[in-house]
């Protein structure tokens, strides 16, 4: 490719983004902090120009879901994956009934035995999210806990610490291999399904990748895993089915891959790809997922890395 080539699809990348960090970034990626991330390719692979070329191509095809958009995600996972399946009950079982006075009623009661927990721990955005999934469906502050007043633990046993609860619901940014609701389901859920067999768990999600999403269903103990959006394999940046290499790119499917790991693998060694190979563009307000390409979000000293969507808190595999 010659250098005017080159020069053109540069500016049109450089266009691209510049609508991209103005309506829908939240002015996370200005011209100068887009440049100091740029710096980070320093032709160790190809040369400069082409290297940073693939990144602001990468980085074009970005998906990031800022506060309104994560607020307006959390309303959807409430209605649709809570709220609304109570209520097809309630109706179903008086006899698709359309009483409004009653279903309110009996809603309300199922809602009062509810509890809503995040997943990960209280630094982690499962649990982060749940301020705005309660503002947002102006639910009371009691019906949220934290896992650890799930039980109630005694020299010879455990316990629920409320038996009356027939329903937890965790809450998630992001499914993207299963694993931590895997976790969960060992840590926790089990031993809820153990001591209260007809409580109701429920893991529900904002994003999901459908091989996270069967992994999840076929491997744990919830009762119901529900997610807003589905991430089909062509969400992979370098899948086969990508839908980021469906028109014409500036590099080769193989070639980019090449070098998002020659770069991944410097500054994240057993996840160039991003954790279990993710290999996502997407990141939230609130923080970006590690399943993403680490060349995004890595913040580090040695090897010298700069993010454009920096990944809180660092994670350490």
């Amino acid at each position: 490719m010659d250098s005017s080539n080159m020069t053109d699809i540069v500016e049109d990348l450089y266009r691209k983004i510049k609508v991209l960090n103005e309506q829908i970034w939240e002015s996370r990626a200005t011209v100068p902090q887009i440049e100091r991330w740029l710096d980070n390719y320093t032709g160790a692979f190809e040369t400069i120009e082409t290297e940073r070329q693939q990144a602001l191509f990468l980085l074009s095809h970005f998906m990031y879901f800022g506060d309104k958009e994560t607020r307006e995600l959390l309303r959807s996972l409430y209605r649709d994956s809570y709220k609304y399946p109570i209520i097809r009950s309630i109706r179903q079982e008086a006899g698709d009934t359309d009483d409004v006075a009653f279903i309110e009623q009996r809603f309300a009661g199922e809602l009062l035995q509810t509890r809503f927990l995040g997943v990960g721990n209280p630094a982690e955005s499962g649990t982060h999210l749940l301020y705005y999934y309660r503002q947002e469906n102006e639910l009371h502050k009691s019906q949220f806990i934290n896992s650890h007043e799930i039980f109630t633990y005694s020299s010879t046993s455990v316990s629920l610490r409320n038996p009356q609860i027939t329903r937890y619901v965790f809450i998630d940014d992001l499914a993207g291999s299963g694993t931590q609701a895997h976790q969960y389901s060992k840590s926790l859920v089990e031993t809820i399904k153990e001591l209260k067999p007809d409580a109701r768990v429920s893991y529900h999600v904002m994003f999901a990748t459908s091989e996270a999403l069967t992994f999840i269903r076929d491997n744990t103990s919830f009762d119901d895993v529900s997610a807003v959006f589905t991430l089909d394999p062509s969400f992979k940046c370098f899948d086969s089915t990508s839908r980021y290499f469906r028109n014409e790119a500036p590099a080769s499917l193989a070639n980019a891959r090449s070098f998002a790991e020659f770069y991944g693998r410097a500054i994240c060694s057993g996840h160039p790809l991003g954790f279990k190979a993710g290999q996502l563009l997407l990141g939230f307000h609130h923080n970006t997922p590690d399943n993403t390409l680490p060349i995004f979000w890595v913040d580090t000293e040695t090897p010298p890395w700069h993010p454009i969507f920096r990944r809180y808190p660092k994670i350490e595999w």
